[in-house]
């Protein structure tokens, strides 16, 4: 089953991003949230109303757009910092401010259990290990460091009593306590040949991971040992950047891509693409707006 696991390929609308990233599945509207960082959009597909996309554009840079308590709310990770968005009015205020200069930008970005926001910041020309890793709680005057001297950190996944992570330039995963990512509590493993890019977890524990440049997912199950790879899905896109599961029974896997760098691009690059799988995903969780 894991082998023919991605079944009934739709490519989704005629949108093509420059660096699509960070797709989230709203369970409470029944649609799909992602970004275009590089050409600071927020997109938004509906499949049970036409299989419509909404187009905002933004003011600053945005590398993710996630889910709060209220409905229509969702949080942005940017370049000057985290932002409460309100959609239907297309308006924004800042929680926080940016915690770093101009030499990085924000890069991934997850709700853990607890509620707050993790997120990263890599160098703007993923040259140099200059990046960190971020928890934020709403009302908190700035992000807390956790982690520094990272090169390019992606995925987080909440397994038991752990969070995963990747450094992908360093081609290493990672492990650390589920409360907050610290060099005591830290594991890391190589992941070979590979430029590990963000992630899907299904309820079982099974990690599906974007490989950039690779034209493929790779399946790993995560467990207290090193992550074991499973296989590898063909996918229609050279730089896959990150998936995740979504459709009323979090069975439907959407995969976000990028065309950026590409000489000669094909039709699909760029394009958001959508799979029916046997796997069930877990529901995104919500940022906690009390203190």
């Amino acid at each position: 089953m894991i082998a023919n696991a991605l079944q009934d390929l739709s490519i989704i609308g005629d949108y093509r991003a420059l660096l699509g990233e960070s797709p989230v599945w709203c369970f409470r509207s029944q649609s799909l949230i992602w970004v275009d960082i590089l050409q600071r959009r927020l997109l938004r597909y509906w499949p049970q109303q036409g299989k419509k996309i909404e187009i905002h554009e933004l003011p600053f840079l945005c590398s993710a757009a996630l889910l709060t308590e209220e409905s229509e709310q969702f949080l942005l990770v940017t370049a000057q910092g985290v932002m409460l968005y309100d959609y239907s009015q297309q308006s924004h205020r800042q929680l926080c401010p940016r915690p770093e200069d101009e030499q990085t930008r924000p890069n991934e970005a997850a709700i853990a259990p607890d509620g707050s926001l993790w997120f990263s910041t890599m160098d703007v020309t993923a040259r140099s290990p200059i990046g960190s890793w971020y928890r934020y709680e709403y009302d908190g005057a700035q992000p807390e460091k956790m982690l520094s001297d990272q090169h390019v950190p992606n995925t987080l996944a909440w397994l038991g009593s752990y969070v995963w992570f990747v450094d992908t330039f360093r081609h290493r995963f990672c492990r650390s306590a589920a409360h907050r990512i610290s060099t005591q509590t830290l594991s890391e493993w190589p992941i070979e040949d590979l430029l590990a890019d963000g992630s899907a977890l299904t309820l079982d524990g099974m990690l599906l991971n974007a490989c950039w440049g690779s034209a493929c997912l790779t399946a790993y199950r995560l467990d207290a040992a090193a992550p074991q790879w499973l296989t590898t899905h063909p996918l229609p896109v050279t730089q896959p950047t990150s998936c995740a599961f979504g459709g009323p029974d979090l069975h439907d896997l959407y995969i976000t891509s990028a065309s950026d760098g590409l000489a000669m691009p094909s039709k699909t690059e760029g394009a958001l693409l959508r799979y029916r799988t046997p796997y069930t995903g877990q529901q995104a969780t919500l940022f906690n707006l009390k203190k």
